[in-house]
C-alpha cells in the first residue's frame, strides 16, 4: 500500500494510508488538535484549515492537513 500523500510505501499500522513520516505528523495533529480544542473549542477542520495556512507549520505536517481536508470534500 502507498501513502495517500507521498506515494512512499506504507510500513506503519495496517489501518494507517500513510508512510511513517506522514503517520507520525498526523498522531501530531491529534494530539495538537485536543490542546487547542480545550482551549479554544475549536472544530476539526477548523484546526486543520489554520494548521494548513500556517507559514510556521512543518512540511509533513501541512502535508497532511491538506490531505485530509481534501478528502472531506
Amino acid at each position: 500500500m502507498q501513502c495517500s500523500v507521498c506515494s512512499r510505501q506504507v510500513r506503519t499500522q495496517p489501518l494507517s494510508s500513510y508512510c511513517e513520516l506522514h503517520q507520525k505528523a498526523y498522531e501530531s495533529l491529534q494530539k495538537k488538535f485536543q490542546i487547542w480544542k480545550k482551549a479554544s473549542n475549536i472544530e476539526w477542520k477548523n484546526y486543520l484549515q489554520d494548521v494548513a495556512r500556517n507559514p510556521l507549520t512543518g512540511i509533513w505536517a501541512r502535508e497532511v492537513a491538506e490531505n485530509i481536508l481534501s478528502e472531506e470534500h
